[in-house]
């Protein structure tokens, strides 16, 4: 059974200076609040709404495990619930390497009601405190 990606949006973030929590026991900790957050695409277009966004990322060795919640919201009044993990390999230093990810969707607006039964996959690119995601649906 083959696997289809579906192009789903463009996600460009701009985060915060990151919050160093240290050494745990999930390994070192980081939080980067997102002071920005706009996906653009055919089918799902929105922006962040308020402020209670954030990368919460766990570094143990070279392996950088991401763990981000958002809301967003539409030009039409949906909000959207957004949460996804991924990996990083940081063997080669910050942004150096794709960040993979699986997002996830949760929202109550009919309109939108398709994104609640989807799996979507990405690939992002950091630079700095600038991050530029493509996200696909899997069929």
């Amino acid at each position: 059974m083959a696997l289809e990606l579906v192009p789903l949006c463009t996600v460009d973030i701009v985060l915060a200076d990151p919050i160093f929590v240290g050494e745990g026991p999930a390994g070192l900790r980081l939080v980067y609040e997102v002071a920005s957050a706009v996906a653009t695409g055919d089918r799902f277009s929105a922006t962040l709404a308020g402020s209670a966004s954030a990368d919460w990322i766990t570094a143990v060795g070279t392996v950088g495990t991401i763990d981000v919640r958002s809301t967003m919201a539409t030009d039409d009044g949906g909000l959207v619930f957004v949460q996804y993990r991924g990996r990083t390999d940081l063997s080669a230093g910050p942004g150096a390497s794709p960040i993979y990810v699986a997002p996830t969707f949760e929202t109550g607006h009919p309109d939108l009601a398709w994104l609640n039964t989807i799996q979507a996959v990405g690939k992002g690119e950091l630079d700095g405190t600038s991050l530029r995601y493509e996200w696909y649906e899997v069929r």
